[in-house]
């Protein structure tokens, strides 16, 4: 049975919990709720559960070490676990993507995204997978952090859910199917 380690980047605490900055941590729900894991309980660096999924054991991790040192959480837990990070897969927010819009990577940049450099930084390499979920870039200049940390507009609320979940199959694709099915599955659509 291999051990993989899902990460869904975010910022802990009520205030940020229904931000675009905070998908990681929504899709990380969705998973835990599908894999009918335990509820997360706080543990080390974060928030943690995990759960069972054809043959393979999924560690969900919620880091509490907000966005910027969200290294420190992922390389505790890939060391804890002692999962390999081939068997990393790490989902967050994407500006450059359209709302709604997922892209699976194995390796690459961080993009500008504090989450991800420091992941890289701590990890030392930049070949990980990643889930990159879109949230648009509708905002005025000037007002990138208002707009990350801004809830979703009513009508993106709408299709959330479908997007979310589709968020999540993808990381069990990941899985079960491999990253190279898992993005040919998924960055399509």
């Amino acid at each position: 049975m291999s051990t993989f380690l899902f990460v869904g980047l975010g910022n802990p605490g009520p205030e940020y919990a229904f931000t675009r900055h905070n998908i990681g941590f929504l899709v990380a729900d969705r998973l835990q709720h599908g894999l009918g894991a335990a509820p997360f309980k706080l543990s080390k660096q974060g928030f943690v559960t995990e759960g069972g999924w054809k043959g393979h054991r999924i560690v969900l991790l919620k880091p509490t070490t907000y966005m910027n040192l969200s290294g420190q959480a992922v390389r505790y837990w890939l060391q804890q676990e002692k999962v390999p990070v081939e068997r990393l897969l790490v989902v967050t927010d994407d500006l450059a993507l359209p709302f709604g819009k997922l892209r699976m990577r194995t390796k690459g940049s961080a993009g500008g995204h504090n989450g991800l450099k420091n992941i890289q930084e701590l990890l030392g390499t930049d070949t990980y997978a990643r889930l990159r979920f879109g949230i648009g870039d509708t905002f005025n200049q000037g007002k990138q952090v208002d707009y990350v940390l801004g809830n979703f507009a009513a009508q993106e609320q709408e299709t959330l859910p479908e997007r979310i979940e589709a968020a999540a199959k993808a990381m069990l694709d990941f899985a079960f199917l491999g990253a190279e099915r898992a993005m040919n599955l998924h960055n399509t659509k």
